[in-house]
């Protein structure tokens, strides 16, 4: 399912990436359940943190931060979060995958891509970037990434980059009917976090669609 480049192997010690594939899945604009469960995990995200620096001392925010300071730049599930635990506000709402996706990247804090598996083009690798390479962001305008970067790649091009996040062309669609989700650990981040979290987008996903079916999980790293 993923080819992990030596180069990633050796720029990134103790890193790693989880594969989730599921079947026969659907993507409903809003689910009853979902929306339960937004509000009790903001009721949850609300009584863990107090403050803004307690916020960003956490694991594994903390060790994103680190990954991303190389860069000049500030991990966004942190922004995130701190919009919902400082300022009050709500978890967006959208479609059934892309919130359960979402809510578990809030709850776990690990970033997460979602794509239409049906728009993949297998292989995929896992590599880092030179500097070189493009990706069409989300909102269509095209990106160079940061030298140094980890990005996923299929036969067609980037899929997704831990800074510029995922593609266009594969993004899930209302008529996504199987998904793929990738998880980026940076160094610091164990194994088990990662398979808990794809466990936890797996079972949120059955809700939404009892009859999808799990294709391919997998945790690949360096250890």
């Amino acid at each position: 399912m993923l080819s992990v480049s030596n180069e990633w192997k050796i720029t990134y010690p103790g890193a790693h990436v989880g594969i989730l594939v599921m079947e026969n899945v659907s993507n409903p604009e809003h689910h009853p359940e979902l929306d339960r469960q937004k509000e009790e995990l903001e009721a949850d995200l609300r009584a863990l943190f107090k403050d803004a620096a307690e916020l960003k001392n956490a694991e594994p925010i903390k060790s994103y931060q680190s990954y991303y300071k190389r860069f000049k730049k500030t991990y966004h599930v942190l922004h995130q979060v701190q919009s919902i635990v400082l300022k009050g506000k709500s978890i967006p709402r959208v479609a059934g995958l892309v919130e359960a996706m979402l809510m578990a990247e809030l709850r776990n804090m690990l970033l997460t891509a979602g794509h239409d598996m049906a728009l993949v083009r297998e292989p995929l690798g896992l590599e880092v970037a030179t500097g070189d390479e493009k990706l069409v962001r989300m909102n269509g305008e095209e990106q160079t990434l940061k030298a140094g970067d980890m990005y996923i790649r299929d036969k067609e091009g980037i899929i997704s980059s831990v800074l510029c996040g995922p593609d266009k062309r594969t993004r899930i669609r209302s008529s996504t009917c199987t998904v793929l989700f990738a998880v980026y650990a940076v160094p610091g981040i164990g194994k088990q976090a990662l398979l808990q979290h794809l466990q936890g987008i797996e079972a949120s996903v059955k809700l939404i669609a009892p009859e999808a079916s799990t294709g391919h999980l997998e945790i690949y790293g360096t250890d």
